[in-house]
C-alpha cells in the first residue's frame, strides 16, 4: 500500500528533527516524583526538571487523601459536572482554592489548559479585545485563538513581554482599543503571573492601575505562582501583597479580576486546573463552557489530594520559605559557577545556553552525570534563545544542588 501525504511529510520532518538532533525522547520514571527519581535506563537520578516546587507530589498526606478519596468515590466521575459529575470533594476544593487565591467563587477542570480554553470563548462576547503578554503560555495563546474563531468580531492584541509603556507596549496596546471602533465591548488583559521559561514575573500592581485607567479586566495564570510565591505560597499577587489575609473580609481594592491556575504542579502535582473568580464568572462558566458541558469532571481522588496539598501548603509557611532560600542558593551557586542564569525571584532558573542541538546535548550529558534538566529550544522558545531549565524543590537539599552545579561544571 502507497504511502499517503501525511505519511509521507510527517516522515520527512522526523528525519530533519533527527538530522538537527533536537528529536525528543520521552523519559520514563519508574517511582514518585521526588528530589530524586528512578529513571529508567539511569537508575537514581536528581530531578531538577519538574514543577513539584514545594515537594508535595509524594507527601504521605497528599497520597493518603488520594487513596481514601478512591475508597470512598471510586475511580472515576462517569459525567460531566451538570449531568451527574460533582461530587462532594469538588465543592470542597473548590472553596479551598477560592480561599487560597481569595476570591469570591472558584470552579475546577480537567487541566489548566481546558481552564483558559473555557474562560475566553465563554466570558468574551463580539466587540470585545483581549490583550495578551507575548510571552504567555501556549494555553492562552490557543484559547485566544479559538475565541476569535468561534466569536467573531472578538478582536485581539499582542504587547511586548512585561512591557508596560513605550512602543509595542501594553499601554500602547490599550489605546489602540479605546480607538478601535470594532472595539464596543469590554477589554480584557491577561498575562502569565510567573513566565514558564524566564522565571519573570509580570508587575501586577502597575498593571492593575493601567487596567483601572481604560476599564480593562485583568486575567492572570498564576500556574508558576502557586506554592512559590508570596509568604504562604498563595501566588503572585500575594508576593505583591494584592490579596487579603486568610480569613478576612474581602475587600475589592486592588485586585485581579479572574485567576486561571493548576493543581498539577506545586499543588500536590496530580492534574487539573481552575478559574477562580467572582460567582458571576464561576457561574456562566457552569452554564455555558463547552470544556466543562461535555468533557468529565476532574477525578475525585485528584480533587481529594489537591484540597490535602493546598491545606499543607497554608498551614506549613516554612515549606514555602525552605523553596526561597534553595532556590536563592541555586541561583547563587549556578551564577558563581560562571553561567548565564536569569534573575528572579521565582524557582525558575534559566540558564541560556543559545542553540536548540546545544541544549538538548548538554541535557543529555548532564543525564549521564546523574542530574535531570530539560534543555528547551525553538519552537517552546525562540531561536537563538534555547535554555536549560533548572527547576528548584523544597524538597531539594543543599547537598543536591550542589550536586547539579558539580556537574554543570563538567559540561
Amino acid at each position: 500500500m502507497p504511502a499517503s501525504i501525511f505519511d509521507s511529510r510527517t516522515d520527512t520532518l522526523f528525519s530533519q528533527l533527527r538530522d538537527q538532533k533536537v528529536w525528543k525522547e520521552l523519559q520514563t520514571i519508574e517511582g514518585p516524583m521526588d528530589a530524586k527519581i528512578r529513571l529508567k535506563g539511569y537508575g537514581d537520578v536528581l530531578c531538577f526538571c519538574s514543577n513539584n516546587y514545594l515537594g508535595l507530589a509524594n507527601h504521605p498526606e497528599v497520597v493518603e487523601a488520594g487513596i481514601k478519596g478512591l475508597r470512598d468515590y471510586g475511580a472515576g466521575t462517569a459525567s460531566v459536572r451538570f449531568i451527574c459529575g460533582t461530587f462532594s470533594p469538588h465543592h470542597e476544593l473548590e472553596s479551598e482554592i477560592a480561599r487560597m487565591m481569595g476570591t469570591e467563587s472558584a470552579y475546577t477542570f480537567v487541566s489548566a489548559w481546558t481552564a483558559a480554553e473555557a474562560l475566553f470563548p465563554t466570558c468574551t462576547e463580539p466587540g470585545d479585545c483581549i490583550i495578551s503578554d507575548e510571552l504567555n503560555h501556549a494555553c492562552i495563546i490557543d484559547a485566544i485563538r479559538l475565541t476569535t474563531v468561534i466569536k467573531k468580531g472578538v478582536q485581539k492584541a499582542v504587547y511586548s513581554n512585561n512591557k508596560l509603556s513605550g512602543e509595542k507596549s501594553l499601554r500602547v496596546a490599550l489605546e489602540g482599543a479605546k480607538k478601535n471602533p470594532e472595539v464596543t465591548g469590554q477589554i480584557w488583559v491577561v498575562t502569565d503571573g510567573v513566565f514558564s521559561m524566564e522565571g519573570s514575573i509580570a508587575d501586577l500592581p502597575a498593571m492593575r492601575k493601567m487596567c483601572d485607567e481604560y476599564g480593562a479586566l485583568l486575567v492572570v495564570d498564576d500556574s508558576h505562582g502557586h506554592g512559590v510565591m508570596g509568604k504562604l505560597g498563595r501566588g503572585t499577587h500575594e508576593h505583591f501583597g494584592m490579596v487579603d489575609s486568610l480569613g478576612a473580609k474581602r475587600s475589592d481594592a486592588n485586585r485581579i479580576d479572574i485567576f486561571t491556575g493548576t493543581l498539577g504542579k506545586a499543588l500536590g502535582g496530580g492534574a487539573g486546573g481552575f478559574v477562580a473568580a467572582s460567582e458571576r464568572v464561576t457561574k456562566l462558566l457552569i452554564q455555558r463552557g463547552r470544556p466543562t458541558l461535555f468533557s468529565n469532571a476532574l477525578p475525585v481522588t485528584v480533587a481529594c489530594s489537591a484540597t490535602k496539598a493546598i491545606q499543607i501548603m497554608l498551614r506549613e509557611p516554612e515549606r514555602v520559605q525552605k523553596l526561597k532560600d534553595n532556590t536563592a542558593y541555586a541561583r547563587k551557586k549556578i551564577k558563581d559557577a560562571g553561567f548565564d542564569v536569569l534573575e528572579s525571584p521565582t524557582a525558575i532558573c534559566p540558564i541560556i545556553v543559545g542553540e536548540t542541538a546545544k541544549a538538548i546535548a548538554m541535557s543529555k550529558r548532564l543525564l549521564e552525570l546523574g542530574v535531570f534538566v530539560i534543555g528547551f529550544g525553538y519552537p517552546v522558545v525562540a531561536e537563538g534563545h534555547a535554555r536549560l531549565r533548572c527547576q528548584i524543590s523544597a524538597a531539594h537539599s543543599t547537598g543536591n544542588i550542589d550536586a547539579l552545579v558539580g556537574a554543570l561544571k563538567k559540561l
